[in-house]
């Protein structure tokens, strides 16, 4: 009985229909997709690096030297029914796989929906996003074309570019020198074993924290900190989750039959001494090509070591900072903010112009990046230098992020400004009126109820001041103070009355503080 009971109340979840929290479906749903596709070519795929000639149906490369893994890449696309097929879909699910799950990492930090209680869970997310890379990284390397063994050369120089370790990091994944004989075969147990077993472990993890602390919510009348108002799991939430499924399978399906992607034939097996022109890395490791890119040639001599600065700081560095940033952010905020309850409402991203700011300002940096990853192509089209490219990109990289964090920073304060004069005023309407002094003025009405409460309900932690001890090394806390100032004192205040006030901090309160209060 308490299981039939447990089974019912899952079952009548609420689930927000709020279109951003789809983000993660998306991920999930094509997670599914690439492991069915990825058992399908399982069948044909040989994760074999030894050569022979070729003499399959590809009349182009007979007679060349060919490995078994990319032969047998070719035998899927040209030999067997349907193979082409879904191995594009295969691949164009793993760059949406990927980028649906950095979309929604973007949402979760812009929204706050990272706070207590969902820090562990945004770790967990971190981790899944990693993985995610990773996993994708091995699929884009297992057919040993020239692409693809040429990110896989990169790969070797980031790990040698480590000091005192990277030799002999280099030997243990690559099972003796560069390319081997070793490196196919293990990436395919990673791609196809190991990989997807932890994958599909945390997203199972993942979910369950989801069920445990409830999803966060946008604010609207009806919803408060403690409950969410929204569709039913069974029939109507299910029934458009399903919906989106195979929306998203025809899509992935339309987008492999009209577009082609990774045509290994046009790129030919991999040799050392030839490089692929024209052709870039998948989306999601173009950021570190545009970093290995930009990055000057400078290496230091140290007791016998070889550090090269060119490629251990873009290629080792910046990536360990980046994912560092991201696991330790949630308890950043926290910790210039204050012990604070539970937070279960999702924060307009204007509502909080620092981080929305910061935000913005590593998305620029990202793009940048991604840009001078294809910095030949772009030569090559616009026809402008090489070396105005590489020099205005490097510009860009430490320019771009200031300038767009700073006019995030107050397009969020203008429509911080925006909403309290909609409060005040009322909304624009589209009608005009003559005033008595023979001018025209725009007609404006209140605003509902709905969309003021939208407006109104809102986090506003407070800039620390107490609690400097000048006693303390470093001054801890005063730098910790000086933090929040700078993360919380900038925002556009409201105009509430008292009953109002109160009304906010009920459909704000934690179901810890709802439930102090009522006992009291």
């Amino acid at each position: 009985m308490p299981l039939s009971a447990t089974g019912k109340q899952f079952l009548r979840k609420a689930f927000p229909d709020h279109w951003s929290f789809l983000l993660g479906e998306i991920a999930l749903y094509c997670l599914l997709v690439l492991v069915v596709t990825g058992v399908f070519l399982s069948f044909f795929f040989h994760p074999d690096m030894t050569e022979q000639p070729y003499t399959g149906s590809y009349a182009p490369l007979h007679g060349r030297m060919t490995s078994q893994a990319y032969a047998s890449v070719l035998h899927i696309s040209f030999d067997v029914r349907g193979g082409l097929l879904l191995r594009q879909i295969h691949h164009w699910a793993a760059l949406v796989f990927v980028a649906a799950i950095g979309v929604h990492l973007l949402r979760i930090f812009l929204t706050g929906a990272f706070r207590r209680p969902r820090e562990v869970n945004w770790t967990i997310g971190v981790t899944l996003f990693g993985l995610a890379l990773l996993e994708g990284f091995c699929g884009y390397s297992l057919p040993d074309d020239l692409l693809s063994g040429t990110g896989l050369r990169t790969a070797q120089g980031i790990m040698l570019s480590i000091p005192v370790v990277g030799t002999y990091l280099q030997f243990f994944v690559f099972g003796g020198q560069f390319p081997g004989h070793e490196i196919i075969p293990r990436m395919y147990v990673f791609h196809i074993l190991l990989l997807p077993g932890l994958l599909l472990a945390l997203v199972g993890v993942h979910l369950g924290f989801v069920v445990h602390h409830k999803h966060t919510h946008w604010a609207k009348p009806g919803h408060t900190n403690r409950n969410v108002v929204g569709k039913p799991m069974v029939p109507q939430y299910s029934a458009k989750s399903i919906g989106l499924f195979f929306t998203l399978t025809g899509v992935l399906a339309l987008m492999s039959a009209l577009m082609q992607i990774n045509p290994v034939w046009s790129f030919g097996p991999y040799r050392a001494d030839h490089v692929s022109l024209d052709a870039q890395p998948d989306w999601y490791v173009g950021f570190l090509e545009g970093a290995l890119r930009l990055m000057p040639a400078a290496e230091t001599n140290v007791a016998g070591h070889t550090v090269v600065w060119d490629v251990f700081l873009p290629g080792v560095v910046l990536p360990t900072t980046v994912f560092v940033v991201l696991y330790a952010y949630p308890f950043f905020e926290r910790w210039v903010t204050g012990p604070t309850p539970e937070r279960h409402l999702c924060d307009r991203p204007r509502n909080q112009p620092t981080r929305t700011a910061l935000g913005v300002a590593a998305v620029s940096v990202y793009a940048v990046l991604l840009m001078a990853g294809g910095q030949d192509v772009l030569s090559y089209v616009f026809h402008a230098p090489f070396e105005v490219l590489t020099y205005s990109f490097r510009a860009l990289l430490f320019v771009l992020p200031v300038v767009a964090y700073h006019l995030t920073k107050r397009a969020c304060l203008g429509l911080q400004a925006a909403d309290r004069r909609r409060l005040t005023e009322g909304r624009a309407t589209a009608e005009v009126r003559r005033t008595p002094g023979g001018g025209y003025q725009v007609v404006r009405t209140p605003l509902s109820g709905a969309e003021a409460y939208r407006i109104l309900v809102r986090d506003e932690p407070r800039p620390r001041a107490h609690g400097t001890e000048v006693w303390r090394w470093f001054r801890k806390h005063r730098i910790r103070n000086a933090l929040s100032r700078w993360y919380f004192a900038q925002r556009v205040e409201l105009p509430t009355t008292e009953w109002q006030r109160k009304r906010i901090e009920v459909a704000r309160a934690a179901p810890e503080e709802a439930q102090n209060s009522g006992e009291s």
